[in-house]
C-alpha cells in the first residue's frame, strides 16, 4: 500500500467519522429526546437509520453518475 492510498483511506475514514458524529448529534439525540416511552424512542432511532441509509444511497448514486460522466466534463 502506497502513501497515497493511506492518505485516501485516512481522509475517507475521517469524513465517515465526522458524518456519523453529525448524524448522532443532529438526528439521533433529538429523536431520542422527543419521546418518553422506550418503544417510541427505539422506533425513532430505527426510522432515522432508514433516512440515513436513504441519504447514503443518494450520495452513492450521485457519485456514480459523476464518475460515469467524469471524462465528459
Amino acid at each position: 500500500m502506497s502513501n497515497d492510498d493511506q492518505i485516501t483511506y485516512a481522509v475517507a475514514g475521517g469524513a465517515a467519522l465526522i458524518s456519523l458524529v453529525a448524524w448522532v448529534v443532529l438526528i439521533v439525540i433529538p429523536a431520542w429526546g422527543s419521546y418518553w416511552r422506550l418503544r417510541e424512542r427505539i422506533l425513532a432511532v430505527v426510522m432515522s437509520v432508514y433516512i440515513l441509509a436513504a441519504f447514503v444511497g443518494m450520495g452513492a448514486c450521485a457519485g456514480a453518475v459523476f464518475l460515469y460522466y467524469y471524462d465528459r466534463l
